[in-house]
């Protein structure tokens, strides 16, 4: 059975930094575009990053480029989302969500994406 699974959130403070993962099960994750998205409580899901299956391209939302840097180990099956210089806005639910495409078009178009994870809650809070 296919899966996603997040790990690393937490509660920081304003400006401290976290990393989370996105652990890919019973597929092969260098075939697949992964892409992360948040939900804030009141707020619809946004786009946050997504990388190509060879992680060559990238792409980031407006509110985290040069905060955030998403990267992948394909033979570790692991991809990750470095989160500095975090703000209390950042504050979300983050998901990992993988595409059976292997590039980044339409990176936050959320129909695009085939498996979802369930999520790992990021707390952003002084």
């Amino acid at each position: 059975q296919s899966q996603l699974v997040e790990s690393g959130g937490g509660l920081v403070q304003p400006g401290e930094s976290l990393r989370l993962s996105c652990a890919a099960s019973g597929f092969l994750l260098a075939h697949s575009a992964i892409g992360w998205f948040r939900q804030a409580p009141g707020k619809e899901r946004e786009g946050v990053s997504c990388i190509s299956s060879s992680g060559v391209s990238i792409n980031y939302g407006d509110s985290v480029k040069g905060r955030f840097t998403i990267s992948r180990d394909n033979v570790e099956g692991e991809v990750y989302l470095q989160m500095n210089s975090l703000r209390v806005e950042d504050t979300a639910v983050y998901y990992c969500a993988a595409r059976w495409i292997a590039d980044c078009s339409f990176s936050f178009d959320e129909s695009s994406y085939d498996l979802w994870g369930r999520g790992t809650q990021v707390t952003v809070s002084s």
